[in-house]
Formats: structure tokens, C-alpha cells, sequence
């Protein structure tokens, strides 16, 4: 069987194809779910809901404002920095409509990771939560934004909660820092200002094969790339993720039931995982999602969905195991619960187990990549689940795995696996050498730097990575980021990062220190990666050594330290 063609085995009622003339840009999309579902409710945010009515308004006016009130023309880059509340889809949505091109930008960021972000998409405007504007504060002068819109947490609740939960955001919980940003507007007078256009019209862009979406993501250099995400792109991995989750269970029944379900959306919007499940395909189904701002909140996250009778939950490992730990989720109903879907990091079989146990609902485990809308492979679901692999190929999309001479490898051996669909992204932002690198020499193929196993029935394994990235709960994090930052510090003289396994977050970051002064501690270190790296990629571990493994040419070899690590944790207890 030649695999470059081979698509896999389809769960029930999953066609083999999608319609790409069903939709050209992703803002027909939006406005066509804005007419047919115009009464249900579309997103939830601090147990308050908005239909899709109320977006719909809400989104145009503040498209009308970009466009009547700033200086931004179509095709100008709009950065959007917030968690999931409200105000996220109707930026997103409004952006878009206002033909600006949106750069997804982490809250977490640090000032250089912001800086740096902004500055290579070229971003003119930036639409941030208050809790970051201080940060902001700090690089705007260094970067080129001309306008800057800033919101606070709970801006679209009723008057009365919304007075009391930004006074209490600012003043109790001290989550908003002291800032100074004259020239910023606020996001509620923004839309009371495109309010007055009742007449609006959206100006977007159309062509399907323009970039609309710049987001960003490390590659295998460490250094943020912006990938460009086109209209054809996103909305081919919608429609691919929507005729996934039209599947049919055993019994030949909708998995999924048609109209206004309710699935929980923890996972951060900004990241193209969510963003093209929850704001795409979602919202394209008439669907509701709940919008859950803090999921690390374990407590609050819980106390957030039980109002609810959940038909879909969408997360990853790290996600399942904290809600299993928590005595209020174990006595949910969950009746109505028919798919849970995993990505963004491996998902660990205990994890599933434990999980179809206390739900009745087996995880689903899917595969993606930035570069890919991201969606590429996804698990059947209703006891069809085959566990330890990622699934076969979402529809209208060809896999094949190559060896490192660039020849197609045969079934069930192992290769790079290489994407070939209509949701590979355009190319890297401003980067064609990086484009060109990532593709096969005829252009056709992306190649994720991905080892895999394809079976006979086209269900894929991934069973090793080529790039050194680090997966933490599903975030990219670059080595070579990490060590520039630590290579940085006057007492280190050569430091290297690696990924090693942990059952919580899936990997966790090592660092190995030669350091110049023997006096330095892990603590100090931490403290020092903490300044200048989001969280998530400060090194859990770290260890000094005298020295590292290197090549005769001086390049240190991280799969030496890899294959360390991992013979340690195989040693029995």
C-alpha cells in the first residue's frame, strides 16, 4: 500500500473529503453561524453568557471602531493578548471582520518574548487584558504599536458584577499592577464607539489563500516564528475538525448531538489548538463553549462547569489528572458526557484508564502542529479509541513517513512523518528560509520533525521527535531559548536544556549548569529564569555538572544527557 495516500480508517459517519468550496474566509464562517444560531448561546465566561446575537453586535462594533477610530488598514497585524474571557471572541471575531491580520499572543509572555513577538509580525495595535498593561508599559516605545486597547476581566458582565469583580481583581487580589498608559483606550468604550455604525459592513479579507493568522512558535532554532495561517488553512481544519466530530458511536447515534452543546474550554484560546476547535469548528456547529479563564484554579475551574451538564470536554494530561484529584469533579453528572479530546502533549494510559473509569468517557487522543491549523490525526471515539496512538488523518489529508535519505518508508516502519493537506500553513512570517527547510525539496510535503509508525489500518504512532523541543502540558518550549537566557547569567559557563519525562505535565525541563562560581544554587538560578521566561519553561531540575558531553567541533549533545535521564528513570525503585 502506498501510505502518502493513505488517510486512514474513518470512524462512523466521518466522511473521506471535505467541501472546500463551501466556505473561502473564515469570516463567512462567523457571520453565517451569527445568522443561523442568533438565540443560543455561544460562550460563557464567570457564569455569565453571551449568545451568538450579542457577539455578533459586539464583534462589529468593534470592527467598526478599528475601522472609523485607528489608523489600521486591512492586512495591519492586531496583536490579542487574554485569557478566555468574553472579550476574546469578540476581538478575535471583530478584528477579522475588520480585515487585520491577528497575531496570538501568550499572557504569560515575558517583556522580551512580548517585544520580540510584536516586533517581528510588525503588530500596529494590541488588544490586552489590564493585568499585563504594566508590562506593556515597559516595551511599547521598543516595539512599533500605534494603538493599544485594554480591557479588564469581567468588562462584559451586567454593571453590578462587573463593578464588583474588577474591584476585586484590582484591589484585593492585586492582580492588576500600577500602569501608566495615556494614549490606551478602553475596550468598553471602544465598542460604545463602533456602536454608532449600525450600518457596518465587514471589510475583510477574502482571498483564501491570504494570511489572516500569524501564529507563533519556535521550530527547531528556539527562535519565535510567526506561522502564516490562511483563510484556506483555517477553515479546512475546521471543517476537518467538524467532520471528525460528527462521528457516530456503535450504535450508528450521533456522538456529538446536532444544536447548542456544551463543551468546556480550558485550554487557552490564543493557542491554535483552542482557537480552531472552540472559535472554528464549535462555533461553526451552533455550539456553546464555556470559557474557563484560569484552569490551574482547579477548585474555581470545577465550580465553573457544574452548572452545567457537560456534553464535551477538551484538554490534555496534565489538565485530566488535577480535575480527577479534585472531590468535586469525581461527583459531576456525567451523564451527557460524549467525547473528551486530548492534544497538545502525549497522553499518559494510566491517565485514560482512570479517566473512562469515573466519566464513562474514554479520551480521544489527537495530533497537530502550529504549522497545521494544527489538527492532522484524531483518535475515533465511543470505544473505538485505540490507545497509544494519535489516530488516523483527519479527512482530506495525506501522511506518509520518510526516511533520512527522503525516501517514503513502508507500513509499520519507522520515519519522519510528513503532512501533505489544506490546512499546512502558507510559510513562516518573513522567514523563507525556515519555510523552505521545513518542506520536502518538491514543496509538497511539511515535514513536522516528528518520528512515527503508520499501521495498516493508517493509525499513526509517534514514538519519537526529531526537533529537541520540550512538550510542558502541551506548551513549546526551545532548549536553545533556555540556554541563551542562562548562558546570559555571569556565573554559568555553559549550560544545556533537554525534556525528560514527567507524569504530570508530560515533560518537564532539565538544566545542566557548568557554572564559573561554585557558589551559585538552583535557587538562584530559578529566581533568574523566572525574570525573563514565562513559567512554563523554567527548569523544573537542575544540575551542575563539570562538564558536558560534546561533539570534537564544541556542539553540546543533548541526546547524550536525553539518554541519561532516561536510563535513570527506567532504573526500578
Amino acid at each position: 500500500m502506498d501510505t502518502s495516500f493513505w488517510d486512514g480508517k474513518r470512524a462512523p459517519g466521518v466522511p473521506d473529503t471535505i467541501n472546500l468550496n463551501e466556505y473561502d474566509a473564515v469570516v463567512e464562517v462567523i457571520e453565517n453561524a451569527f445568522k443561523r444560531y442568533a438565540d443560543r448561546p455561544a460562550f460563557t465566561s464567570i457564569g455569565y453568557t453571551l449568545t451568538y446575537r450579542q457577539i455578533d453586535e459586539y464583534s462589529a462594533a468593534f470592527a467598526a471602531y478599528l475601522q472609523n477610530h485607528t489608523s489600521l488598514q486591512p492586512g495591519d497585524r492586531i496583536a490579542i493578548q487574554m485569557p478566555n474571557i468574553l472579550q476574546f471572541p469578540i476581538a478575535m471575531y471583530g478584528a477579522l471582520r475588520a480585515g487585520m491580520v491577528v497575531v496570538n499572543t501568550n499572557p504569560l509572555y515575558t517583556e522580551r518574548e512580548m517585544k520580540h513577538q510584536f516586533n517581528d509580525s510588525g503588530a500596529k495595535a494590541l488588544v490586552c487584558m489590564d493585568v499585563f498593561a504594566r508590562a506593556v508599559q515597559n516595551i511599547k516605545d521598543e516595539t512599533g504599536l500605534k494603538h493599544i486597547i485594554v480591557t479588564s476581566l469581567a468588562d462584559m458582565l451586567p454593571f453590578a458584577k462587573r463593578t464588583l469583580i474588577n474591584a476585586a481583581a484590582k484591589y484585593i487580589k492585586k492582580m492588576v499592577p500600577a500602569y501608566s498608559l495615556p494614549q490606551a483606550v478602553d475596550f468598553r468604550k471602544a465598542l460604545a464607539q463602533g456602536a454608532k455604525y449600525p450600518g457596518f459592513e465587514a471589510n475583510y479579507i477574502k482571498n483564501p489563500h491570504d494570511t489572516i493568522v500569524l501564529q507563533y512558535t519556535g521550530g527547531t532554532t528556539g527562535v519565535a516564528k510567526g506561522a502564516e495561517l490562511t483563510n484556506r488553512n483555517l477553515v479546512a481544519n475546521m471543517m476537518q475538525a467538524r467532520a471528525t466530530l460528527s462521528q457516530q458511536d456503535k450504535q450508528g447515534n450521533p456522538l456529538k448531538p446536532a444544536g447548542g452543546v456544551k463543551i468546556v474550554a480550558p485550554l487557552p484560546l490564543y493557542h491554535i489548538y483552542s482557537f480552531t476547535v472552540h472559535l472554528m469548528a464549535l462555533f461553526e456547529m451552533g455550539d456553546h463553549s464555556i470559557l474557563i479563564a484560569n484552569p490551574r484554579d482547579t477548585d474555581t475551574f470545577v465550580k465553573m462547569m457544574k452548572p452545567h451538564q457537560l456534553t464535551g470536554i477538551i484538554g490534555l494530561n496534565t489538565l485530566f489528572v488535577s480535575l480527577m484529584g479534585n472531590d468535586d469533579f469525581r461527583s459531576m453528572d456525567f451523564s451527557k458526557l460524549r467525547i473528551t479530546l486530548s492534544g497538545g502533549t502525549a497522553l499518559v494510559d494510566d491517565t485514560a484508564k482512570r479517566w473512562k473509569e469515573l466519566t464513562g468517557c474514554g479520551i480521544s487522543e489527537a495530533y497537530g502542529l502550529t504549522e497545521c491549523s494544527p489538527a492532522v490525526c484524531m483518535n475515533p471515539a465511543a470505544g473505538l479509541e485505540r490507545q497509544g496512538t494519535v489516530g488516523v488523518a483527519v479527512p482530506g489529508t495525506a501522511l506518509m513517513c520518510i526516511d533520512d535519505q527522503g525516501n517514503e518508508v513502508g507500513i509499520g516502519e519507522r520515519g519522519e512523518l510528513c503532512v501533505n493537506g489544506p490546512q499546512v500553513m502558507k510559510g513562516y512570517w518573513n522567514r523563507p528560509e525556515a519555510t523552505a527547510e521545513t518542506f520536502t525539496p518538491d514543496g509538497k510535503w511539511f515535514r513536522t520533525g516528528d518520528v512515527a509508525v503508520i499501521d495498516e489500518d493508517g493509525f499513526v504512532k509517534i514514538v519519537d521527535r526529531i526537533k529537541d523541543m520540550i512538550l510542558v502540558s502541551g506548551f513549546n518550549v526551545y532548549p536553545n531559548e533556555i540556554e541563551d537566557v542562562v548562558a546570559a547569567h555571569p556565573a554559568v559557563e555553559n549550560c544545556a536544556a533537554i525534556g525528560i519525562a514527567d507524569n504530570k505535565t508530560g515533560e518537564a525541563v532539565k538544566l545542566f549548569i557548568v557554572a564559573s562560581n561554585p557558589d551559585i544554587t538552583v535557587d538562584e538560578i530559578r529566581n533568574y529564569c523566572r525574570d525573563k521566561l514565562t513559567a512554563y519553561k523554567v527548569p523544573r531540575y537542575v544540575e551542575f555538572r563539570d562538564e558536558l558531553p560534546m561533539t570534537p567541533v564544541g556542539k553540546i549533545l543533548r541526546r547524550e544527557l536525553k539518554d541519561e535521564e532516561a536510563a535513570k528513570q527506567a532504573e526500578p525503585a
